[in-house]
Parts: C-alpha cells; structure tokens; sequence
C-alpha cells in the first residue's frame, strides 16, 4: 500500500489497517513455520507496510494533539 494511499484515511481507518496488516503478517508467519509459504518477499512487505501505517498514524496522532 503507497503511502499517499494511507494518508487519505482517518486515525480509525489506519488503526484498522494496522490491524488488518498484523493479522495478515501473523498469518504469514504461521504458513513459513509449516512450510506453506512460497513467496518469503510477503513478509517483508507486510513488514514494510505495517511501518509505514504506524508512522503515519503517529504522524497524524500527533498533527491532531497539536491543534
């Protein structure tokens, strides 16, 4: 997910995004423990976009307490 994409969303749509991205790595997780995964490139894209949600989330956490 682009960050431009993230940015458009509220603090409630990132904090869901968040969460649906930590269910989906976790998932991941669990089908390279039972050698399901074939493309180990997801995990780090999870990973990635996971970090960029958050950062912008904080970004905007921190824009709003500002005002």
């Amino acid at each position: 997910m682009k960050a431009s994409e993230l940015r458009n969303k509220d603090v409630d749509g990132l904090q869901k995004e968040v969460k649906d991205l930590l269910k989906a790595h976790f998932g991941l997780r669990m089908q390279k423990a039972t050698q399901q995964l074939s493309d180990h490139s997801q995990l780090k894209k999870t990973r990635r976009d996971i970090a960029r949600a958050k950062t912008i989330l904080a970004e905007k956490k921190k824009e709003g307490a500002a005002k």
